[in-house]
């Protein structure tokens, strides 16, 4: 018994090391992105990249905030994109997963076979581009941040097999108790779904807080520019700045701008949020590791 128990010991220290050296392995790129945003330039230059800033400096959070009006509004547009378009995406996509999952249903081998060859083939995105700016005029406006991706056919096929286990006897009970398919929808299925949903609800939230590529090829107003591609607009500014150095006034040197510092102060803002946002959905994840277990 003795010996049993001190391999039982050896082999959870074994395990305990090895995933606290994985979690320092995650930790150390975030602490070093922190690191390098509050670095002085010269430093970086000199030294190279460290997880102990040499010298604290916040050049590069000035030199992003000094028009602090303009990231606020792309934050509430990209706030407001991503709260919008993770609420109208989750529900269609999970209204049409759940119709396809019925067997009951006549058309969803129809349906389910429609959903799987949009995802081998395409229109192309010229004919794509020419329907939302020409055919439903949505450039330059909030809705064209929205509806490009409220779908997706690996989504729908994802929630699709979730929906097709849950129990057809908990669904048959509730129309005998005169639940009509919406109440059924809402009442029985959502609840049971919620890891499945906080998994997919988590993918579109980083879809769409991510996208800058959507904001560049429609939007010109300057209000209707999210964070993400205000972001990748003042990196653009800084490369060329940094670029036309020669045109400068003698004495002036590239060490004086943020260049690395400031790349990284942007991936800290952009990122950041989505830090805080995780745990919400975090505990979804644990609990659908034991979704249908039954006991006996």
């Amino acid at each position: 018994m003795g010996s049993d128990s001190k391999s039982g010991n050896l082999t959870k220290l074994v395990i305990s090391s090895i995933l606290l050296s994985f979690s320092i392995l995650c930790i150390i790129p975030i602490v070093s992105i922190i690191s390098i945003s509050l670095s002085n330039e010269a430093d970086i230059v000199q030294y190279g990249y460290r997880l102990i800033p040499v010298r604290l400096s916040t050049t590069a959070y000035e030199f992003i905030f000094r028009n602090p009006i303009q990231i606020l509004r792309a934050y509430f547009m990209s706030i407001s994109v991503t709260v919008t378009g993770v609420i109208l995406s989750l529900l269609i996509i999970s209204m049409f997963a759940y119709t396809i999952s019925r067997t009951d249903f006549i058309f969803r081998k129809k349906l389910s076979f429609y959903v799987f060859f949009t995802m081998l083939f395409n229109g192309g995105l010229v004919p794509w581009y020419m329907l939302i700016s020409n055919g439903l005029h949505l450039k330059n406006t909030f809705w064209v941040l929205v509806i490009p991706y409220l779908t997706n056919a690996w989504f729908i096929l994802l929630l699709r097999t979730y929906f097709q286990k849950i129990p057809v006897a908990l669904i048959e009970s509730a129309r005998i108790d005169g639940s009509n398919e919406i109440r059924t929808y809402f009442s029985i299925v959502l609840p049971l779904s919620k890891p499945a949903l906080a998994t997919v609800g988590l993918f579109i939230t980083l879809n769409y807080w991510n996208d800058w590529w959507l904001s560049m090829l429609f939007i010109e107003k300057q209000k209707l520019i999210p964070l993400q591609y205000l972001l990748a607009r003042m990196m653009r500014d800084l490369t060329e700045l940094l670029q036309n150095m020669t045109e400068m006034p003698t004495g002036t040197s590239m060490q004086q701008f943020p260049n690395e510092s400031a790349r990284m102060a942007m991936c800290l803002l952009a990122a950041g949020p989505m830090l805080f946002v995780f745990p919400f959905f975090q505990k979804y994840f644990v609990k659908g590791l034991t979704v249908g277990a039954v006991k006996g």
